[in-house]
């Protein structure tokens, strides 16, 4: 994920007097939070290249969008903001909320693992004081542990791709009136991710791939990105992460074994990627869920 310093929602929050950032983390994997306190002030959000959801912690019952002054904001209140979205918001009295920002790759992979629809029919639904306990509680959770603490911020992590998980299989619908252009068929989607999912311990090129949809490597590249929203090797790579996330949260294996079972050649190539996309080593991961 980009900076925080470069996400639309963070900027347009940090730039009013009266906004204060409590906290704020990249949780790797594209996500990212914040917690901020405001009191007194009018927000507006043009078309950010990211998704936001948002949870009120306490008071808020004096915000409200401009175009819907009647309903109002409230504790365990949540917002949905897709990438794209524009919104314009009055902040009456006092407000506490937690920010947790998505990039459309992370949205994108919940669409195929969780939805089985390429990430293009799909769109994140925009919500103003949705009422959903089971989300308020991880927000709350969420913004319980601390952050700076490596470890406690990988359990925030874990904590985030559950609400985002939550909130692609609750909030996430078909686009209306799309007309699909290009990318592969659902059925060669479908045989590739059951392709990927039982071959992730193995070696998988690009042209093992593109063989299989009887495509040169250029223009299965092309129609694969289309599809899935990614390219092969990001996601490619995201899956062998999320199964080796999973081994070391339930299992004892050692890490060379992880790795080799992830698709890995060696345990140094797997610590250094997984620190790239999670910020700590997966000696790390595993102690902070042993805790």
């Amino acid at each position: 994920m980009s900076p925080l310093s470069q996400l639309h929602v963070f900027n347009a929050m940090h730039a009013s007097p009266h906004a204060r950032l409590e906290h704020s983390a990249q949780l790797g994997d594209g996500l990212a939070a914040a917690l901020w306190s405001n009191r007194d002030d009018a927000r507006d959000y043009q078309a950010p290249s990211h998704h936001t959801l948002s949870c009120y912690i306490a008071d808020g019952t004096g915000t409200f969008r401009r175009q819907r002054p009647s309903a109002k904001g409230a504790p365990d209140k949540l917002c949905i903001m897709p990438a794209g979205h524009e919104s314009n918001w009055v902040v009456n009295g006092a407000i506490r909320l937690a920010h947790l920002y998505i990039d459309e790759a992370q949205f994108a992979l919940g669409c195929i693992r969780l939805l089985d629809r390429e990430p293009r029919e799909m769109q994140l639904r925009e919500a103003t004081f949705l009422e959903d306990p089971q989300q308020a509680r991880r927000f709350r959770e969420l913004i319980a542990l601390e952050w700076a603490e490596p470890g406690e911020r990988l359990l925030a992590s874990s904590l985030a791709h559950a609400i985002v998980d939550h909130a692609v299989l609750s909030q996430a619908g078909l686009r209306q009136g799309l007309r699909l252009k290009g990318g592969l068929a659902p059925s060669l989607r479908r045989q590739l991710v059951d392709y990927i999912e039982a071959h992730l311990d193995q070696p998988i090129t690009l042209g093992d791939l593109a063989l299989r949809c009887n495509l040169s490597e250029y223009h299965f590249a092309r129609m694969f990105r289309t599809s899935f929203g990614l390219p092969p090797h990001q996601y490619l790579l995201a899956r062998r992460l999320q199964r080796a996330c999973q081994l070391l949260r339930v299992g004892e294996l050692p890490l060379v074994q992880v790795a080799l079972l992830c698709g890995f050649a060696s345990a140094s190539h797997f610590s250094n990627r997984f620190r790239q996309s999670l910020g700590a080593t997966p000696g790390d991961y595993r102690a902070a869920f042993r805790h």
